[in-house]
């Protein structure tokens, strides 16, 4: 079983470059800040009786003809009454005779159960009960098992998952596939990430314990999964930078070599988008008196169906304001001035067209609210030693004033004399 929702709900998608991953610039609805009571105020959800679950089944089959049985999922059930969930209207709503209109369904996975999801060896059309946690055990992990919501009801899905916040299931990590766009959309829009699994196809929802997030610009940390990025720092993060567009642009826009890398790489910042550990895009700013450029956005192929050039581009502009920076410029291919919109960049009064490397080009620039966390002045002296982009933590220089003031190659200049 797999999710479904109904395509009047999102928006149309971005091709080409940026691949087919939801316009939104950011989760709309991140399962992390969800504000049930607005956005499910209308709903209610209620356990389902055994002929309301056969008809939901019955009818969502028509959308989702892959549903597993009503036998596979009143197995399911009878291990964990908390696996399906029924959402119904509130004005529609009889409790003497309840009936719902959409549902929710999740597998609660024993340590069993999450390791064959990851594999990929669960059979999710007939889920051992082996694999399953009983009612009042607590799950490794969540399997979204399905999501049948249209229009209206999708907001039911926030109160499901709201329910699975009681001490049970808090902090259970959730996951799911999507056998629909529309589903994808969803998963996206709710926060989820995708995985590198041995289908490639399991979205995540981490809920462990956080403490302060890190900042967009940089989320990567070695070993993680899901979309993450990082500034470049070292000779070796240039030279991901360079594998990334060199393919991008040189292999597959046929751009000359000295177009590409144009001089101005060792004077910019450079930030690397990895799904995984793997670099899968990148993207460069250039800072100058009273504006930050971004520019040089790129994402490999094989990673254009996920959100990496929406968490590029907010991270570059985080990173910028975070500088200082409100007033953002760049030079939009006119193919994609629609992709930059979202971001707040805008072709303004006088906005000048150019062409250079074989493409069409116009100006567009984004006016950002001041960050009020901007390194000005006044600010910490020790933050604005630290790494670039890494302003929000301790650096090498920060340690070293535990160490007492020697002036070791001062003293022993004063003491040769």
């Amino acid at each position: 079983m797999t999710l479904h929702i109904t395509r009047a709900q999102f928006v149309a998608r971005d091709a080409d470059q940026f691949g087919t991953a939801p316009v939104s610039a950011e989760p709309r609805h991140d399962l992390s800040a969800l504000r049930v009571d607005r956005v499910a105020r209308h709903l209610v959800i209620f356990m389902p009786t055994p002929s309301d679950l056969q008809q939901l089944i019955e009818d969502a089959r028509t959308n989702l003809p892959d549903l597993a049985s009503v036998q596979a999922v009143r197995r399911v059930m009878s291990i964990n009454p908390d696996s399906v969930v029924a959402i119904a209207q509130r004005h529609k709503f009889n409790a003497a005779q309840p009936r719902g209109e959409g549902f929710v369904a999740c597998l609660m996975l024993n340590a069993d159960g999450l390791t064959a999801l990851k594999d990929g060896t669960l059979d999710t059309a007939e889920p051992p009960v082996a694999m399953l946690a009983g009612q009042h055990e607590r799950p490794a992990g969540i399997y979204v098992w399905a999501v049948y919501a249209r229009r209206r009801l999708a907001g039911g899905v926030s109160l499901v998952f709201d329910r699975l916040s009681s001490p049970t299931y808090r902090g259970v990590d959730f996951y799911a596939r999507a056998a629909t766009p529309e589903g994808a959309d969803l998963l996206t829009t709710l926060g989820f990430t995708l995985r590198n699994t041995a289908r490639g196809d399991l979205y995540h929802f981490g809920r462990g314990p956080k403490g302060d997030p890190a900042p967009p610009y940089d989320s990567h940390k070695p070993g993680g999964t899901g979309i993450s990025v990082a500034v470049a720092r070292n000779l070796e993060d240039l030279s991901r930078v360079i594998a990334l567009r060199a393919a991008v642009y040189m292999g597959e826009q046929a751009c000359p070599y000295e177009e590409e890398f144009d001089g101005n790489d060792l004077s910019a910042t450079h930030l690397i988008g990895y799904v995984g550990d793997e670099p899968a895009g990148c993207l460069r700013i250039r800072f100058f008196a009273d504006f930050a450029k971004i520019e040089r956005l790129a994402v490999r192929a094989e990673f254009r169906n996920t959100r990496m050039a929406f968490a590029l581009v907010r991270a570059g502009i985080e990173l910028a304001r975070v500088k200082g920076y409100r007033r953002l410029y760049g030079h939009a291919q006119k193919r994609l001035v629609g992709f930059w919109s979202r971001f707040g960049f805008r072709v303004f009064e006088g906005a000048q067209e150019l062409v250079f490397s074989d493409f069409d080009y116009i100006e567009m620039l984004m006016e950002a609210d001041p960050h009020p966390q901007a390194i000005g002045l006044g600010v910490d002296p020790y933050v604005i030693i630290r790494p670039e982009g890494r302003w929000h933590r301790a650096g090498a220089l920060d340690r070293s004033r535990s160490r007492a003031v020697t002036r070791p190659s001062v003293d022993r200049e004063v003491a040769a004399r």
